[in-house]
């Protein structure tokens, strides 16, 4: 073969590959191990605790905030404060120092996600995100590709949520 039909292969390769990057999700199913083991299973769904609860800024701004150690004080200052898993919390509370969680939902740097317009739209945060209140680990439920999006963008039930490049990409 000559140099015009390897950039021309080389050039189908690379158009390819952004196909099948928008397509899939690498992270789906992903599940990671968190610093604190916590269960969303007896929180969200035996406590019945809402998400917003600890998510405090979810219907306010760009992200669903992780909850600080005071909010998870609120209650653990007084339940359950003898469970390891609660007493790591108390060490980061006496000491000041942030958990370390890790990110289970990580779209890329030229994707924009803001929750606060899908909240106050009335999408149940299950819509998404699966049914957490059943599960004890978090993992990723769907695929989060530009795909899935524009699927739930074109409902008919989702009059105002717009297909427009520019509301999701840089």
């Amino acid at each position: 073969m000559d140099a015009r039909h390897l950039s021309i292969l080389g050039i189908i390769a690379v158009f390819i590959t952004v196909i099948v990057a928008a397509c899939i999700n690498p992270r789906e199913g992903y599940r990671p191990i968190q610093p604190i083991a916590f269960s969303h299973q007896l929180h969200a769904g035996v406590n019945q605790i809402p998400c917003q609860y600890c998510h405090v800024s979810v219907g306010e701004g760009p992200n669903a905030s992780v909850p600080s150690v005071n909010t998870c004080m609120n209650c653990h200052s007084q339940v359950a404060v003898q469970r390891p898993e609660v007493q790591k919390l108390h060490n980061a509370w006496k000491t000041g120092d942030p958990i370390k969680w890790v990110k289970v939902y990580d779209l890329p740097d030229h994707v924009r996600f803001i929750h606060q317009p899908h909240v106050n739209a009335g999408i149940d945060c299950t819509e998404c995100h699966g049914d957490v209140a059943q599960m004890d680990v978090v993992s990723t439920q769907n695929r989060f590709n530009m795909g899935w999006c524009i699927e739930c963008h074109r409902q008919p039930e989702n009059v105002a949520a717009s297909t427009d490049c520019v509301t999701c990409h840089y």
